[in-house]
């Protein structure tokens, strides 16, 4: 009997796994720059498998809009029917990848997150999910007749609003050097970087750290004294943002964050200003005050997710 399997596409790794009847197995991960084309690595899976897939799920971190696929943070370009053809499946269906995030949350259990804050979701409320990795996603949802319904976009690439004295250090030195400041340019592997520059340079120390883990590490260890500043900001803006996205759709169900790295300083992001800058909304903080955040901490949601929505879409 064929299988089914679901891939996780970010701009550093690709995930795959493939579907049982209770959940999923043979999680593999792969560096994306090990090959030419999505195609190949997909096949490495088949072979290290030893499977025979008939349909696939693919979340990917870039726009899905029509039959070609290019990805924004890597050099990867398919057509949706040639990989269907090339891959010898009888279905397959390719996602942004926060869809596929957004699909894993009502899945998840309350052990698979935690909250950060105050405030209580309210039952089939609108929800919003944004995670920083290699890129910044972001996904809305909301429930209708037919069940949960994503509302697809690119909040990631909406201008960056600086909100105190040193999001407007950050700001004004990445202007300088973009010309325009993205959300994505400070909330991701290179944003928290961005940061780490901006305020080194601020402070007249030369910015010698070029690994965005290094920052974290230094941060949380005490070595750096900038790193930690950049990883506190790297938190604040975080909270502004997320609280940006309550105000957006009414997200009385809950702000998640998944992605892949606000998983690594769990701890410090729980006590950090994060949920303050969340509720910091001036005469709107009454309106997102009661809305819930909560941290995915569930390293598989994506495929939780894609694998959710395979069995939807092949069930209706």
């Amino acid at each position: 009997m064929s299988a089914w399997f679901v891939a996780d596409v970010g701009g550093t790794n690709i995930r795959v796994a493939t579907i049982t009847e209770s959940g999923l197995s043979n999680i593999k991960k792969y560096l994306c720059n090990d090959f030419a084309s999505i195609d190949v690595a997909l096949k490495q899976y088949f072979s290290d498998t030893g499977e025979t897939f008939s349909a696939g799920c693919i979340a990917i971190a870039c726009p899905v809009t029509g039959d070609e696929v290019a990805m924004t943070n890597h050099s990867w370009t398919f057509s949706q029917r040639a990989l269907k053809q090339q891959l010898n499946l009888n279905d397959l269906f390719v996602i942004n990848d926060f869809t596929a995030v957004a699909h894993s949350l009502p899945v998840l259990s309350a052990e698979q997150l935690i909250q950060i804050g105050t405030g209580q979701s309210v039952d089939k409320g609108n929800v919003a999910v944004f995670g920083a990795g290699t890129g910044l996603g972001v996904e809305h949802m909301m429930h209708t007749a037919e069940g949960w319904k994503t509302l697809d976009g690119e909040g990631g690439h909406v201008d960056f609003a600086p909100v105190d004295e040193t999001d407007i250090v950050v700001w004004r030195h990445l202007q300088n050097e973009l010309d325009r400041v993205s959300a994505e340019d400070v909330l991701s592997g290179r944003g928290l970087l961005n940061i780490y520059r901006a305020l080194a340079l601020h402070q007249g120390v030369e910015p010698a750290i070029t690994d965005p883990a290094q920052v974290t590490e230094q941060a949380l260890n005490g070595q750096c004294e900038v790193c930690l500043s950049a990883l506190t900001q790297f938190c604040r803006i975080m909270g502004s943002f997320a609280g940006n996205l309550a105000l957006n759709l009414a997200t009385t169900g809950g702000v998640f964050i998944g992605g892949g790295i606000a998983t690594r300083f769990t701890e410090f992001l729980t006590n950090s200003d994060f949920r303050a800058r969340f509720e910091a909304k001036g005469r709107m903080k009454h309106y997102v005050k009661d809305v819930p955040t909560y941290l995915i901490n569930e390293p598989d949601h994506g495929l939780l997710g894609a694998s959710a929505y395979l069995q939807q879409q092949i069930a209706s």
